[in-house]
């Protein structure tokens, strides 16, 4: 009884409890309703967003069918740097777009688009994207999307890929006596290149029209055959990525450099090269017998050296090169006691000096050093000859011109650390320099003062001047005055076109280019000659000279006024032969049978003969020690006058035979033009004003009145002839 009555009430507590826990599940469930509801709510909300994002994603995210692939992931990323999609890209593209225009494929300038809208971001920060390697990484791509920006190249790519692996499988069955690459170049071909695409000139040049940072695009085809020469013409991301971080090197290293004592540079001057310190090699100034160690410091102003003291350096002395006045700087040999032993020094002598400055670079073998110095004071000095030939005045277009030079020297800077053992030519990352040598350098030159004249007027976030500035390279903040900002804003809206600007640029390049490698083939024909000794230049000068050694003396004489009075006798007299009426016709058929004899010898070939060659014989009765002991100075001098004047008549004879049938075309039909004229023309005119002509130039007002850009016109087209080939004959051979 007890215990049922126990197990009845264990029942009803075991009953109230689970009563009382369903009424607390029910209390708690209604009251957490309302907060389940919100979370619902606000869980719904985010999932509306993240469908929206999604959305937005896959509008910036598409690919374009008619994009390559490269192509396809830069435009995304320009879209995402922009915060923009790519429909709203396409829209305001095709607003600019003509479908008539040349230039390129859709693709192509729907790539350049693009790429332009997203430098101004990249170089607003371009210091903090150089460090974290984004810079590199984006701009790299930028060159390959342009270079293949239509979704055929993809295709394309491949099949030069499969080459590519076909050549270094062909390549490595080669015996070590067929490879010819440098070890140097091998060593380092590991660091330079990888398995990525390549980029090749004309993406190279491309880029220095929208970012002038690793190249300019006036000598960016030079530069680029300069860094590409171990990696067979073709810039990989390696090399491209190592020269822009020791750009960026090299940028930290001149901010670091200390001001020359007792100097207050210029708001605009920059420290461009410094050497004479602890870390680098030495300098040494020479005055008269004695010599002094110091530090030579480069801007983009002047040249500073500062002797050094006991303890610390002395106050520098300043050498101008912004002045317009008759300075020059020549190589120059130095020496124990003034003895000219070594080739190793410059010398700079102006006005401002009673006696030239002699700076000496020593090194054990080569004058590297000093031909480096050379170049870059050269460079300033022709950046300066520029700016006061074509009146560059406003501030901004002024100091847009200095910063191209100063980015081209920090380059060279860059590419002498990346490649140290096998220095570059330093002229090919000059601008001025590069372009005071190379044929038509002149228009190359006109056609950047033109863009500097009216584009160098507008505010560009990625021009030279402001990249220098985000590179924290120079100390100028606000470049341009009020009344300068104001001739900026008249002159936008007079710039016409910069892309037919930079059109016209790049075909003056090309042509200077096309000009030069036609004079590099002929120079290639006279380089035996001019390695000849001095016996065999005199051999072959007696050989040329046989049938003109007498009157050509006498010929320079009368025509360069050495004797006035004989002079002005022959040219009376030889106007006096005006009134012999046969006298033009007789000229008339002497160059036409010159003509007709240099067309004979074109249809025989005789260039290709062995008797166009010029036989000489180097017989001679002196010993070889009568001939060294004849080797003096001044012979030296003749055996240069010598080899000029053997290369000179082996050109006309070259025409004659028309080995360069090009110039000896245009001297045929010159002839004939002339025959025709003579044959029209009263003749008494004619010999009248060609007289009075060749007299008055040679004399001192012909002087003044000379044209320097036509006289080295002429002397473009001359370089530009080869010569036949010499063969030397000694007695051995008979």
């Amino acid at each position: 009884m007890i215990l049922s009555f126990r197990l009845f009430a264990w029942e009803c507590h075991v009953a109230c409890g689970e009563v009382a826990s369903e009424r607390v599940i029910l209390s708690t469930s209604t009251s957490l309703k309302p907060n389940a509801k919100r979370k619902k709510n606000s869980k719904s909300k985010k999932l509306k967003q993240r469908i929206l994002r999604d959305h937005e994603s896959k509008k910036t995210m598409r690919k374009m069918k008619h994009l390559s692939s490269i192509a396809n992931d830069v435009v995304q990323r320009c879209s995402q740097e922009l915060e923009t999609t790519i429909d709203d890209l396409v829209k305001e593209f095709e607003c600019q777009w003509k479908p008539g225009s040349t230039g390129g494929t859709y693709s192509k300038k729907f790539v350049e688009f693009c790429n332009s809208k997203v430098t101004s971001r990249v170089c607003e920060n371009i210091l903090e994207r150089i460090k974290d390697g984004s810079f590199t990484r984006l701009t790299f791509d930028m060159m390959l999307a342009w270079q293949q920006p239509d979704a055929d190249d993809n295709e394309s790519y491949k099949e030069a890929v499969g080459k590519e692996s076909e050549d270094k499988r062909i390549q490595a069955t080669l015996s070590p006596e067929q490879d010819d690459i440098s070890l140097f170049y091998s060593d380092m071909m590991p660091l330079l290149v990888d398995h990525e695409p390549s980029v090749g000139e004309d993406a190279f040049v491309y880029l220095g029209s929208i970012i002038p940072l690793p190249v300019d695009i006036i000598n960016g085809r030079y530069t680029f055959e300069t860094l590409t020469a171990p990696t067979g013409h073709q810039l990989h991301f390696p090399a491209y990525d190592m020269f822009v971080k020791e750009i960026h090197k090299c940028m930290k290293h001149l901010q670091k450099q200390s001001t020359p004592k007792g100097i207050e540079l210029a708001d605009d001057e920059i420290i461009l090269h410094v050497e004479g310190t602890m870390a680098s090699q030495r300098v040494i100034r020479h005055i008269k017998e004695t010599s002094w160690p110091g530090r030579l410091t480069l801007t983009n102003y002047a040249l500073y050296f500062e002797a050094a003291g006991i303890i610390n350096y002395e106050d520098a002395i300043k050498i101008d090169l912004s002045k317009d006045n008759e300075k020059s700087t020549k190589p120059m040999s130095t020496g124990p006691l003034g003895a000219p032993l070594f080739d190793k020094a410059i010398v700079y002598e102006s006005p401002d000096f009673e006696e030239g400055i002699v700076i000496e670079f020593p090194e054990m073998t080569s004058s590297t050093r000093r031909d480096h110095w050379l170049m870059l004071v050269k460079e300033i000095t022709l950046m300066h000859k520029f700016l006061r030939k074509f009146n560059v005045e406003s501030p901004l277009q002024s100091w847009e011109i200095h910063s191209r030079t100063i980015l081209g020297i920090i380059r060279l800077h860059a590419a002498r650390e990346m490649l140290r053992i096998s220095p570059p030519d330093p002229k090919n990352f000059l601008i001025f320099s590069l372009f005071e040598e190379v044929p038509k350098g002149d228009y190359v030159l006109e056609e950047l003062a033109e863009i500097s004249l009216k584009i160098g007027t507008t505010r560009n976030p990625c021009s030279a001047s402001s990249i220098l500035r985000n590179m924290n390279m120079d100390q100028l903040g606000d470049m341009i005055k009020e009344e300068g900002e104001d001739i900026c804003k008249e002159k936008v809206v007079k710039v016409t076109d910069k892309e037919e600007m930079l059109a016209s640029l790049e075909s003056a390049v090309n042509q200077s280019r096309e000009e030069g490698k036609v004079i590099e083939k002929a120079r290639a024909t006279t380089a035996e000659l001019e390695e000849e000794g001095i016996s065999e230049s005199v051999a072959v000068l007696m050989e040329l000279l046989r049938p003109l050694q007498d009157v050509l003396p006498w010929f320079q004489e009368v025509i360069y006024w050495e004797r006035p009075s004989r002079t002005l006798f022959v040219l009376a007299i030889t106007i006096l032969t005006v009134y012999k009426e046969w006298v033009g016709k007789a000229i008339a058929a002497c160059l036409i049978w010159v003509v007709a004899k240099m067309a004979q010898a074109r249809n025989k070939m005789v260039h290709t003969k062995s008797e166009d060659a010029v036989t000489v014989s180097t017989e001679s009765d002196q010993t070889v020690t009568e001939s060294i002991v004849s080797a003096q100075y001044g012979l030296i001098r003749l055996h240069q006058l010598m080899q000029h004047v053997n290369v000179t008549i082996l050109k006309l004879r070259s025409l004659y035979t028309s080995k360069a049938s090009k110039h000896a075309s245009m001297v045929m039909a010159l002839m004939l033009v002339l025959a025709s004229f003579f044959a029209v023309v009263p003749f008494k005119l004619f010999i009248i004003f060609g007289i009075v002509y060749c007299f008055v130039m040679t004399s001192s007002v012909g002087t003044y009145m000379s044209n320097d850009q036509s006289n080295r016109r002429m002397k473009e087209w001359w370089d530009s002839i080869p010569i036949v080939p010499v063969r030397v004959r000694n007695a051995s051979s008979k």
